[in-house]
């Protein structure tokens, strides 16, 4: 099962039964408080619940303190190397801090930050990465290394009495990145934030977090994720949704089609761009199937277990609603017919 443990990151509560949160990350630059914020809010419009932002040095701390006042999502400060940053990052306000162990790894300094995050009640994500791990670790498996740099900061927190902690341990190998939250799962259970960092561009992205987090998903492990995209962060949020509404873990519209064949009536794929464009902005909070369907082997059956489903025929299309037949339509007038049914639905 997902991690028992339950974290507040401002006014959202993670882990435990709480749904899967989605989050992404700015690319624009921390003292441009205009673009960052507009980011951020952009971001939160598409659907992200938690964003990270880089805070590099102290002189990101005062843009830092405006841009958290003028957005209205928790913020995550990205920290690396100096745990005054942390710290400073702390009394501004923000909701949560994410460290990495490969670069701040002294006692006293994780103690200070504990200090105030315990003052702030701020909760620390743990973040290891493959491309920052520990040096003590480089000899045993990359997985185990992944796993047990996190885990050893993880240990100092609680020597510190501290256990308001989130893991995650990245690496831009599906198969790493696995292994190592399978193994810090046994061990802990604490949430986690899962992704594949380093995934690439859109389409390679896609391909390698959908497998990747896919998997951790289906394993019950992961209590938020972020799929890492290079380029416009945009992107990773839109297809965090449709990982999370495909796979059933989050409510929404999933729309089912055949991958045609010579028995295909209809043009399916025209028809099925024209369905997605028109649901792309419907928010409901309910699972609605949409099947497109091109002929009467699979159609009629598909329909059953479809709110909305056409199974198209040499000469006609059969439309069905809820699982049963609603009617027959001419070829020709089947994509108005489904514009108006599309647009007289009730989603909630």
């Amino acid at each position: 099962m997902f991690s028992k443990k339950v974290v507040n990151v401002g006014n959202i509560k993670i882990g435990g039964e709480n749904p899967l949160v989605i989050q992404s990350m700015t690319n624009t630059d921390t003292k441009d408080v205009l673009s960052t914020v507009n980011q951020i809010n952009n971001l939160s419009n598409a659907g992200a619940q938690i964003v990270r932002l880089s805070v590099r040095d102290l002189e990101d701390i005062e843009p830092l303190k405006k841009i958290i006042k003028n957005v209205k999502i928790p913020l995550i400060a990205d920290i690396h190397f100096n745990y005054k940053v942390a710290i400073e990052s702390i009394k501004a306000g923000i909701s949560k801090i994410r460290i990495n162990p490969g670069n701040i790894d002294k006692k006293d300094k994780i103690k200070e930050i504990v200090k105030y995050a315990k003052e702030y009640k701020v909760p620390i994500r743990v973040g290891s990465n493959s491309g920052s791990i520990s040096k003590k670790f480089l000899n045993i498996s990359p997985e185990k290394a992944l796993a047990e740099s996190a885990l050893e900061q993880v240990k100092l927190l609680e020597k510190f009495e501290f256990e308001d902690i989130f893991i995650s341990a990245k690496s831009s190998d599906a198969i790493q990145t696995f292994k190592a939250y399978k193994y810090i799962k046994e061990k802990v259970d604490y949430p986690l934030h899962i992704g594949i960092t380093e995934a690439g561009i859109y389409e390679d992205s896609l391909i390698l977090s959908s497998a990747g987090i896919g998997a951790l998903l289906l394993n019950d492990i992961g209590d938020t994720i972020r799929i890492s995209i290079t380029g416009d962060p945009i992107k990773e949020v839109i297809s965090a949704n449709k990982l999370l509404t495909l796979l059933g873990l989050k409510k929404g519209i999933r729309v089912i089609s055949c991958p045609t064949c010579a028995r295909t009536e209809i043009n399916i794929e025209e028809l099925v761009k024209k369905v997605k464009k028109l649901t792309n902005n419907i928010q409901t909070n309910k699972n609605i199937n949409i099947a497109v369907m091109g002929c009467i082997v699979n159609g009629p059956g598909e329909a059953k277990h479809s709110d909305i489903a056409i199974a198209g025929s040499r000469q006609t299309a059969a439309i069905y609603q809820k699982g049963k037949f609603y009617k027959n339509v001419k070829k020709d007038e089947l994509e108005n017919e489904l514009i108006n049914l599309l647009n007289n639905y009730k989603w909630e």
